[in-house]
């Protein structure tokens, strides 16, 4: 998929016109800014320190130089020229290449409006195409909002890690949620 590629458009559901596509190099500042507020909300992700721009830099040119040779599929949902959402794709590889794992964020102030579903969406319309028959994402326990979510887009509980992340003081459990593509 070539970079900025434009999958489709939306309305969310408060009527906020959305569209989907793969990310650009345009959008590094934007990407870093999401990122960085997502550290300083203490959202319920993996990243617990803001990135720089030469970090936010290197992880986007990989992120599109695997784009471009079809190695993931990865998606933003851009709202007023701005993005407010990112989700990516990855394959595992070897025995396992028929799997790819998920990871998907949406910016606060955008979250309950049915942007993040339709990320999901689209991702899995590109699973076929990366020879995926499986998706699984990994989500904090106590994240109850992201797993209803994810079980009303068919994704069921397939194990857990307990006390896995640090978080807050403490320790919360890391759920494993899959879901088997209709192929």
């Amino acid at each position: 998929m070539r970079p900025g590629t434009l999958l489709r458009q939306f309305k969310a559901k408060d009527d906020t016109e959305v569209k989907l596509r793969a990310p650009r190099w345009e959008d590094l500042d934007d990407l870093l800014e999401f990122i960085n507020e997502l550290v300083e909300e203490d959202a319920m992700i993996a990243a617990n320190q803001k990135h720089t721009r030469e970090s936010e830099t290197d992880w986007l040119a990989r992120n599109l130089t695997n784009l471009e040779k079809d190695k993931h599929v990865a998606v933003v949902a851009e709202v007023d020229g701005i993005v407010v959402g990112s989700c990516e794709l990855t394959p595992r590889f070897g025995r396992m290449s028929h799997v790819g794992s998920l990871g998907i964020s949406v910016k606060d102030g955008y979250r309950d409006r049915g942007i993040g579903q339709e990320m999901m969406r689209e991702l899995e319309r590109q699973a076929p195409r990366l020879g995926l028959e499986t998706i699984y994402l990994e989500v904090f326990s106590t994240n109850e909002r992201a797993i209803h979510v994810y079980r009303k887009m068919g994704y069921v509980e397939t194990g857990r890690i307990p006390g896995c992340i640090k978080y807050r003081g403490g320790y919360v459990g890391s759920l494993i949620m899959t879901k088997h593509l209709v192929v």
